[in-house]
């Protein structure tokens, strides 16, 4: 059977998601308006659908799109402005490719720079990270307003408020559409990279419960990572951002037992995480490294490579680990890498000094769950019970999910117990 006798129509949803981001790019090169682009490609994917599972898809469907989008797109203009009838609906609609001239311009260079173009005006620095990831949700995944609002917890109205507030702002801020040159992306490249991570963590820190809507973010932003990967092949950033993301996804299967409740990485079942995640991550980790370059990202991809060439937990190499969030410390310093830092000195040097690392931060990191859940710990093994149970009563009052409250309650529940 061939793609176009599917019944279910999958792979022209495939096609035309695949074919989202370049197809956008280009038309926003073409109108310079992000509306207009994100209208003109909603009407390339309508008269794809009556045409392609008819005739199957063109040799290059973002090539079809952009031509199509682009054509019906000038033609509404004129139709508004009365310039000149609708053309014919077959002029447009059964061509198989486009057109020589146009293709000829959508090379890899236009490509790389009309994606980058796009992914810098979605990332665009006057606009907070929560409306740089709603937008680039919308305009680059394609994901509707609702399956972005279920990721977020908030209402349609609410985000479709914050996406127009977005477009505003570009709008207001008189973004340049020119081919974005080597210092503009050098500066804007880490502003990217955050908000694919950011679009990760929002899947990734989901609950069992809130999975079916934001667990899907997790594949949306390593479907981002790999583009920007295509764009930035010798970067070793970006290689370590993709590797981290993939062996973060690797043990979803692994995160929640069946009742929902979080599953320790120590105690995880090492024989369900994805294997083929697994090395494809630790091959970007080890092509990164070897550009000597390291960053942020390497070095977190680093970390979690140690977790996932352990293939018991008692194997994991905690003193190297601890020794990579110290490298991270001195990149990126921050109380949250600090406290990393300290779970692997448990494991590596004692709980004793474990607590003395984290203990300075307590000010900083008064308002962080994992801050109070791990002191509670360290405590507890200390056998400082009635500390260690203050400790865990402040990290449920401050849990983010039903799945971390109830983590943080067994574990008062066996302190209890043993006390």
């Amino acid at each position: 059977m061939s793609a176009a006798d599917e019944p279910d129509g999958a792979w022209l949803a495939a096609v035309l998601s695949a074919a989202r981001p370049q197809a956008v790019a280009a038309l926003l090169r073409w109108f310079r308006d992000l509306d207009a682009a994100e209208e003109a490609f909603q009407e390339a994917c309508l008269r794809a659908l009556r045409a392609w599972p008819r005739n199957g898809p063109p040799r290059d469907p973002a090539a079809w799109l952009i031509m199509v989008g682009r054509n019906a797109r000038l033609d509404a203009m004129r139709r508004d402005r009365r310039m000149q009838p609708l053309p014919a609906e077959e002029t447009i609609s059964d061509l198989e490719d486009p057109e020589p001239a146009l293709a000829e311009r959508i090379d890899a260079a236009d490509y790389r720079d009309d994606i980058l173009r796009l992914l810098f005006i979605c990332c665009h620095p006057d606009m907070p990270a929560t409306q740089q990831v709603a937008l680039a949700l919308r305009v680059v995944s394609g994901l509707s307003v609702a399956q972005i609002a279920r990721a977020f917890l908030v209402g349609e109205a609410a985000m479709e408020q914050r996406i127009t507030r977005a477009k505003r702002r570009i709008a207001a801020a008189d973004v340049a559409f020119e081919t974005p040159g080597p210092m503009e992306r050098a500066e804007r490249l880490a502003a990217v990279a955050a908000m694919i991570y950011l679009v990760f963590n929002e899947g990734y820190t989901a609950g069992v419960a809130e999975s079916g809507a934001r667990a899907p973010l997790c594949e949306e932003a390593i479907r981002l990572g790999r583009l920007l990967l295509r764009l930035f092949p010798a970067e070793p950033e970006v290689m370590g951002l993709l590797a981290l993301m993939l062996l973060q996804h690797s043990r979803a299967a692994a995160r929640f037992d069946a009742d929902g409740s979080v599953i320790l990485l120590e105690d995880h079942d090492r024989a369900i995480w994805d294997g083929r995640m697994i090395a494809e991550g630790l091959a970007l980790v080890d092509t990164a490294t070897r550009h000597a370059r390291p960053g942020g990202y390497q070095v977190q991809a680093a970390i979690a490579a140690e977790h996932a060439r352990a293939a018991r937990a008692d194997l994991t190499d905690w003193a190297r680990i601890e020794f990579l969030y110290a490298v991270l410390e001195r990149l990126e310093p921050s109380p949250v890498v600090t406290l990393n830092r300290a779970v692997a000195a448990s494991k590596a040097r004692g709980h004793a000094a474990a607590l003395a690392m984290i203990e300075p931060l307590s000010d900083q990191l008064s308002g962080y769950f994992y801050f109070h859940g791990a002191r509670g710990a360290f405590l507890q093994e200390l056998g400082r019970m009635d500390e260690a149970r203050v400790a865990f009563d402040r990290a449920i009052a401050l849990a983010r999910s039903p799945a971390e409250a109830a983590h943080i309650r067994d574990r008062l529940g066996r302190l209890s117990a043993a006390h």
